[in-house]
């Protein structure tokens, strides 16, 4: 993820509290942001199973899924 997107990823998910979603480029896993460290290029997010991870923004892109699947 370049620069500016992890930019707008940020600002979405902590100025207007929008869950942005993700895919990891390296496992192909999507997860939906909740935070984000600026001094590590880090993006906190929680994966469909629940659990939590994070994601250097080199590792991930923006993906166009809107709504988590339930299976």
């Amino acid at each position: 993820m370049t620069a500016n997107s992890f930019d707008s990823v940020c600002y979405r998910t902590e100025q207007r509290e929008e869950q942005v979603a993700l895919r990891n480029l390296k496992n192909g896993e999507i997860g939906y942001s909740f935070g984000c460290t600026h001094a590590g290029e880090t993006i906190q997010v929680r994966l469909l199973n629940g659990e939590m991870d994070s994601w250097n923004r080199f590792d991930c892109i923006e993906d166009s899924v809107t709504e988590p699947t339930v299976h």
